[in-house]
């Protein structure tokens, strides 16, 4: 929790803006949703994701359409547009430009100008466009070695544009030129592997505000504050304590395990500079799923946080997850909101855990808004799990606590949120995020949280090493799923109303409400949706052509209310009366249909697989899956010989769903080969581990 007053050079790409006024009131503001301008990812500096705009409303919003489309060439993007003095600025990903290639042709291809098309060879960066055009005013591309693919949002404000790069840097453009200002580093010197800028930087009081989302690199994640106008790092807190600090108990005694824990700041900041406060929400322990080497609760991971505006002191915390195992980072953005308790307006925050549940505090204070208990979970004592978790009394959860039977196949354990899976549990299925990274909006009018959500489940793996990590569940055929559009009422916490949708939205576009009565949604099948903030009925929609994976915007010009989303590599800006056509829709693979992924053409099949951790460095480990089919799907002809080759330390068999064959035990190393004279598809399965799933087609 180390907190560093110095200055220090450094440099990177993230995205945020410094916000103008409005009527004599600051849109950057904790208080003051946007209206004409949308200077920030999320909005304001309370991230409600609500405006104050009410041209487009539920009488009209079937007479939206494409005002104007422009496409990003060599990057897309997954931020918010941010819009301030008829300029939309926009960070897109892609790569960097090469090592050998001159500052000159550098500064040539980012001063590009034109008709709403950008030359392939400049790939991302900053785009400015003309709000109401989308032509290309400039186009910032940073300089030096790396990579820049997790361009996460921008920020307008001070004439400046921030945006944080994937190497831990941090650059500020003048928003009228493109030229860059300052290029600084935010992360830790000299810089480690895995370090980088996670979300969209935050502009508050002159000071620009960036998360290091470096915790499953098994590096203590960071939020960093930097002088708007120079770059100098004013203060580092750091999210796991030291020796000396407070919380640095929670972690083992006779060991450095703090020094790798974890605790990166994935999700956009908010800030309240009445109260002097930023909060931000802080990802997973390290080593993940290794709870053995980090006896206690380790803070202060999968926690929230308020700390010092002017010097990064710790203020207050609570910990959403104690002995985090689960990757259960806080992943979409806090929410500042007015809260009524008792008769009394309370200054309030909301973040979103999960497993579904929406935590409120005292955004002063840090005290719950609601009544909460400890309640006991799975235990797996060889990993020091927690006794029990915290959840709010008498609330709805958004989803399930636990997998559901008629949603998952048969074969496995169903498990709930919380339960610890250990190395010897071979088929238990936990429920996926029900709410994750996609950011919710609070409309003060009705008083509601607007959330999308999944309902989703996952088979629970992890090896004996405990650094070994290789992305969390692992995919099973047969899983059912979809996703939840949510009415959440923020005084009762409960939900008032409920759509379920197509396919899982618990990541990607969120939700964006307006004075108008209306919710904006991207769907996954490009699909840009308005819904009646009433009821949740669907009024509107155009399809983009690709899947929204950001969250949309809307604005003000010459007294025309414009909504914008960016949908892969194109953005798109709606108006009343907007003549532009709707795109091809994508063809989309139905949820929970079964089998997924590319089907082999081969006559031998593999039972066991060995695999190399993608996440976690210094593994000296590989894990061996026992159950895993290589491939999961063949395909060869009729009257082919098809072999099982048994390559684990188990007797394993294949044995056909609808009983027409079967291999018989096959003992280690052995094989079994049978021969298929009839044509079909077939879904086998195995009597002794009747939760590995296969398919084998026969031509």
């Amino acid at each position: 929790m180390s907190v560093i007053l110095r200055g220090f050079g450094v440099a990177a790409l993230a995205l945020v803006m410094v916000a103008g006024c409005d009527g004599g009131k600051t849109q950057n503001s904790a208080q003051n949703p946007p209206g004409k301008e949308w200077p920030l990812h999320d909005g304001h500096l309370g991230n409600s994701r609500y405006s104050t705009l009410k041209e487009i409303n539920t009488a009209n919003v079937k007479s939206l359409g494409g005002a104007w489309k422009t496409e990003l060439k060599g990057g897309v993007s997954r931020t918010a547009p941010v819009i301030e003095n008829g300029l939309m600025f926009i960070a897109s990903g892609g790569i960097r430009l090469a090592a050998g290639i001159s500052p000159e042709k550098s500064s040539e291809m980012s001063a590009m100008a034109g008709g709403g098309t950008v030359d392939a060879a400049a790939a991302g960066g900053i785009y400015a466009l003309n709000a109401k055009t989308g032509d290309v005013v400039w186009h910032y591309v940073p300089k030096g070695p790396g990579v820049s693919t997790l361009i996460k949002g921008a920020g307008a404000g001070d004439g400046k544009v921030f945006v944080g790069l994937s190497d831990a840097y941090v650059a500020a453009v003048d928003q009228k030129t493109g030229k860059e200002v300052w290029n600084m580093l935010a992360g830790a010197d000299p810089l480690p592997p895995g370090e980088f800028i996670a979300a969209a930087p935050m502009y508050a009081e002159g000071t620009v505000l960036v998360g290091i989302g470096s915790g499953d690199a098994g590096i203590s994640g960071r939020t960093v504050a930097m002088d708007a106008k120079t770059g100098a790092k004013l203060w580092e807190f750091r999210s796991i304590p030291g020796p000396g600090e407070a919380g640095h108990e929670t972690w083992p005694q006779d060991t450095d395990a703090w020094k790798r824990g974890g605790g990166g700041v994935w999700a956009n900041m908010s800030v309240d500079p009445e109260l002097g406060l930023v909060y931000f929400g802080t990802g997973n322990a390290f080593p993940m799923q290794g709870g053995e080497v980090r006896a206690g609760d380790n803070l202060y991971t999968a926690s929230l946080l308020a700390v010092d505006l002017k010097t990064g002191k710790y203020r207050w915390h609570y910990q959403f997850t104690r002995h985090e195992v689960w990757e259960s980072d806080i992943g979409a953005p806090t929410v500042l909101y007015d809260a009524v308790i008792d008769g009394k307006t309370v200054p309030a925050i909301a973040a979103m855990r999960m497993d579904g549940n929406i935590l409120m505090f005292d955004r002063a204070t840090g005290k719950p808004l609601q009544e909460m208990e400890d309640r006991p979970v799975r235990q797996v004592e060889r990993m020091h799990t927690a006794k029990t978790q915290p959840f709010p009394k008498n609330a709805d959860q958004i989803g399930f606590a636990c997998a559901q039977p008629d949603l998952n196949p048969k074969g496995f354990v169903l498990g709930c949120f919380f339960d610890a899976v250990d190395y010897t549990d071979p088929n238990i299925i936990l429920p996926g995020s029900a709410t994750r990274f996609a950011p919710m909006s609070y409309n003060p009018e009705t008083k509601q949280f607007y959330i999308t959500g999944a309902v989703s489940s996952g088979w629970a793996r992890r090896a004996k090493n405990p650094y070994y990590f290789s992305g969390g569940s692992t995919p099973v055929p047969g899983i059912k799923t979809y996703g939840l559009l949510v009415a959440f009422d923020a005084a009762t916490h409960k939900i008032t109303w409920q759509k379920q949708m197509p396919r899982p939205i618990s990541n990607g576009s969120g939700a964006m409400t307006t004075a108008g009565g209306l919710l904006f949604h991207g769907e996954p099948d490009g699909n840009f949706q308005a819904y009646d903030l009433k009821n949740g009925d669907l009024l509107w929609q155009f399809q983009t052509g690709s899947p929204a994976v950001a969250p949309a915007s809307t604005y003000e010009i010459d007294g025309k209310q414009y909504v914008a989303i960016i949908s892969d590599s194109h953005v798109w800006s709606f108006a009343a009366g907007g003549a532009l056509e709707q795109a091809p829709a994508r063809e989309m693979m139905a949820e929970g249909s079964g089998f997924s992924g590319r089907i082999v053409t081969t006559n031998e099949i593999k039972m066991g697989e060995e695999q190399e951790s993608t996440i976690a460095r210094g593994v000296d480990e590989k894990f061996l899956d026992e159950y895993a089919l290589v491939p999961k799907r063949a395909k060869t002809e009729t009257g082919a010989k098809v072999t099982w080759v048994n390559t684990t330390t188990l007797t394993r068999d294949a044995t056909a769903q609808d009983g027409s064959w079967t291999t018989g035990p096959i003992a280690p190393g052995k094989s079994a080969t049978l021969t298929f004279d009839k044509p079909g598809t077939y879904v086998y399965t195995s009597k002794a581990h009747p939760w590995i799933y296969g398919e084998l087609t026969i031509e």
